[in-house]
């Protein structure tokens, strides 16, 4: 039996996913987590075998639950589930050392293949994502400047395009104000952007973050 913890921020995802696993056998949702805090909760408590992890959620997301995470269980199976497709997204959550990668407008037919083919402990991402991959190493480096931002620097912009305040940014990263000041202009630097409200459609118009 495949164990699984769904972590997804929309409660109607969840209980998609969960009809949809419910038809296999050797399947068994035992918990679910609308946040990358809860999830570290949900996972301590119940252990399962497998994560099906959103990215863009409240608080830290997946990209950092993930690596929370596998520091608290390093044989846990991740499988990233997520409409963002886009770069550097999926490098960045098998770097944090998720097995799997998919979007949501994949069939049921392959996420229930992508479970399977992560419990076993082998990697699996989708077509597309993988081709997007593949080009990009291909061409030497990203079209999307997301893609020469950190982790943390990632993590930082998509608190500041959900308009969070610099102190919020500070306490959930567990960062000091001024450090998470340093990040912000780093990232206007490095993505050639003068302000939030650029930094947020630059973020839209690259698929980084959900137009609101």
């Amino acid at each position: 039996m495949i164990r699984v913890v769904l972590v997804d921020d929309h409660q109607l995802v969840r209980t998609g996913i969960r009809r949809i696993l419910s038809e296999a056998e050797e399947i068994e949702v035992i918990g679910e987590a609308a946040s990358g805090e809860q999830a570290l909760d949900v996972i301590r408590q119940l252990r399962p075998d497998m994560v099906l992890m959103d990215v863009y959620m409240p608080g830290i997301g997946g990209l950092e639950a993930t690596r929370k995470l596998l520091r608290i269980d390093p044989a846990l199976k991740i499988l990233a589930l997520t409409v963002y497709g886009n770069e550097p997204y999926p490098s960045r959550l098998l770097e944090a050392g998720a097995l799997g990668y998919l979007t949501k407008d994949c069939s049921e037919q392959d996420m229930l293949s992508a479970i399977r083919t992560v419990a076993r402990g082998e990697r699996y991402i989708c077509s597309r994502i993988a081709r997007e991959m593949a080009l990009s190493g291909l061409e030497g480096q990203s079209k999307n400047p997301f893609a020469r931002l950190s982790h943390r620097e990632i993590q930082v912009m998509i608190m500041i395009t959900e308009g969070r305040r610099l102190y919020e940014i500070s306490e959930a990263l567990c960062l000091s104000p001024k450090t998470v000041s340093t990040y912000r202009y780093r990232l206007y630097e490095k993505l050639g952007v003068a302000n939030d409200v650029e930094l947020t459609r630059l973020a839209i118009r690259f698929g980084m973050i959900e137009k609101a």
